[in-house]
This record gives C-alpha cells, sequence and structure tokens, in this order.
C-alpha cells in the first residue's frame, strides 16, 4: 500500500473539460513528472462544441496518453489517481464531458490498485492557481477567486478544508460568460477558435492608442456580457479598426473584474483573490485588473493570478488534490 510520505510513488490528474483532454502525474514533492494536454478540435468558423462531439475526441484522445503515461511512469508505484468528475462541486453539477476521465481513472486505479479521488473541474482549477500564483495560504482561511473561463464567470468564496477545497458561489454571470464574449468577438474578428490568445495578440497593437469605449455592467458582483458583445459588434459593423475593438473588450472586461472583486470583497471581508481560468492567463487583462484595482484600493491589491500556463484547462490541480488526499489519509 502506497503511503502519502513514499517519494517513490506518482500521482495522477486526469481532467476532460469542454476543450482541452489533460493528464498530469507529480511526484511526492509535488514536482511535475509527466503532463500532456491535446486542445478539442473545433471546425474554423464555430464558436464551440456539442458535448456529444467534445465527449467523442477525449474518448479518441485518452487512449495514446495513457500510453504514453504508463511508458514515461513504467518505473514509477502509482499513489493515487484523481479526476474531475463534474464541472463544479455540490449535487446536481453534471457535464457529459467528464465521464470520458471517470471511465479512464477508474480503470488506471483498478489496474494499478491504488485509490481513486474524485474532485471537480473547479476545485482543480483553484489547486493549481493556489500551488502556482505564490499565495501564501493557510488551513481554514478563506480567499476568493474569480473563476474566468468559456463555461464558467463565477465570484467564489472558497475554504481549503484538508485535500480539497469548499466552495461558495458569491455571484455568477447573469447571462454570456466572460470567455463566451471574448471568443465570439474573435470569431466575429475572423481569429482562430478558441480566440483567447489571438485577441490579446491583436489588442496588444493598439496598446499605446486611445481605445473605443465599450461598457461594463455588474449587478451585485454578477457581469453581464451580451450588452458589451452587442457594442464591440456595432463597432465592427462600424468599421472601426479591429485591433481597436479587441482592445476596447479587453478592457471592458477589466473594468467588470474590477468590479466584481470590489463587491466581492465588501461583502466577504475576504484580504485575498485568486484569478484561475483560461481569461485569466492574458496579460494585458491582468496588467491593467491590477492597475484598476489598486487604484481603488489604495493599497496592496491582494490579488494573486494562476500562472498563465495553468490558468487554462489542466490536471495539474487535480492531481495536487489526489496528492494530498493521501497525505492526508488515516495510518499516513
Amino acid at each position: 500500500m502506497t503511503t502519502g510520505h513514499d517519494r517513490n510513488a506518482v500521482f495522477v490528474g486526469i481532467d476532460t473539460s469542454n476543450y482541452t483532454t489533460s493528464i498530469c502525474a507529480i511526484d511526492g514533492d509535488e514536482r511535475i513528472v509527466f503532463e500532456e494536454r491535446r486542445v478539442l478540435r473545433v471546425p474554423d468558423g464555430d464558436r464551440g462544441l456539442m458535448q456529444s462531439a467534445a465527449l467523442f475526441q477525449h474518448v479518441a484522445n485518452l487512449p495514446a496518453q495513457l500510453e504514453n503515461l504508463s511508458e514515461a511512469l513504467a518505473a514509477s508505484r502509482m499513489g493515487a489517481i484523481g479526476v474531475s468528475a463534474k464541472p463544479r462541486p455540490g449535487p446536481g453539477s453534471y457535464m457529459p464531458v467528464f465521464l470520458a476521465g471517470v471511465l479512464a481513472a477508474r480503470a488506471l486505479a483498478s489496474g494499478a490498485g491504488c485509490a481513486l479521488i474524485e474532485t471537480n473541474h473547479q476545485a482543480g482549477h483553484i489547486a493549481a492557481g493556489v500551488a502556482t500564483s505564490g499565495m501564501p495560504l493557510q488551513d481554514g482561511e478563506t480567499f476568493l477567486a474569480l473563476h474566468l473561463s468559456g463555461g464558467t464567470t463565477d465570484v467564489l468564496s472558497v475554504v481549503k478544508q484538508e485535500n480539497d477545497y469548499r466552495i461558495e458561489t458569491v455571484a455568477t454571470g447573469l447571462d454570456l460568460h466572460v470567455g463566451q464574449f471574448v471568443d465570439r468577438i474573435g470569431v466575429a474578428l475572423g481569429l482562430p477558435f478558441p480566440c483567447g490568445k489571438h485577441l490579446e495578440a491583436l489588442a496588444g497593437t493598439w496598446a499605446q492608442k486611445p481605445a473605443p469605449v465599450i461598457p461594463s455592467r455588474v449587478k451585485d458582483g454578477a457581469p453581464s456580457f451580451a450588452g458589451p458583445l452587442t457594442a464591440a459588434l456595432r463597432l465592427l459593423a462600424a468599421d472601426e479598426p479591429p485591433a481597436a475593438v479587441a482592445a476596447g473588450v479587453l478592457r471592458s472586461i477589466a473594468a467588470a473584474v474590477e468590479k466584481m472583486l470590489r463587491y466581492a470583497f465588501d461583502q466577504t471581508g475576504a484580504e485575498k483573490a485568486l484569478l484561475v481560468g483560461g481569461v485569466a492567463s492574458n496579460q494585458l487583462l491582468r496588467t491593467r485588473v491590477e492597475n484598476r484595482f489598486g487604484a481603488a484600493r489604495g493599497r496592496s491589491t491582494g490579488l494573486y493570478f494562476c500562472t498563465p500556463p495553468y490558468a487554462s484547462d489542466n490536471a495539474l490541480g487535480v492531481a495536487l488534490i489526489a496528492r494530498e488526499a493521501v497525505r492526508r489519509s488515516p495510518g499516513d
């Protein structure tokens, strides 16, 4: 039986989100010893994937990825297998894409004779953010997390408890998710999907010029991006330069995020906020949010950002949760 103190054991995380098939393995000292991510293919001009199409691609991706994992770690013992079994914590949270990861994780754990640790996609993002952002954290400490992605725009109150996280929603998006806003305007601009990094690069070419004002709307911490998308599309129809529109979109998102943070800090009394999710990897957005929020608070921002490679979908956080579960298991 592998224990949490066995430095020769490895801990595997599997995450099958709507756009990426991810596997990550860490050793007993939480160093990455294997990682592979495959971004799902979206046809040119489309703005996403149906669940059935995404699930099919995960099923197609996983056998080769698991073979690569087995080859890379042939001499290692499996300490535990972690998997994102659903999008968020709580009853009723469900997306078919996560079934592919669960089936793979169960088979892997059964074959290796090790523990299977189920968590959720959102907790995996938070765990990766905590690990890579440098945010100091004590057990039982409450902090805020903003999960900004194509499928989620949540302001969360989070407490680390044992190996996982207790997550409560403070506010959530009213219509479009922030990543949908980015992708829909990106597709309208002719950018490849997913559009985040391409929109950031385009906006960067307009960085020193005045950008058109695209309004931001946030009510009680909950953002609405449908109106800003309409405003951005109107600018495009009026022949506003594409780079100017891209810059305006990112400024609108930054203003919304700053309002979300201000509301959440005021409501909860928390002192720290962690930003995770694919949209949080945007460095132009990060700089603007830090500048706006720092000016608004007039002191240290208390903001922490997941490093860009682990802000987008990944399985590092899931592996870390599995490692922590074994470390804290009775008798360890």
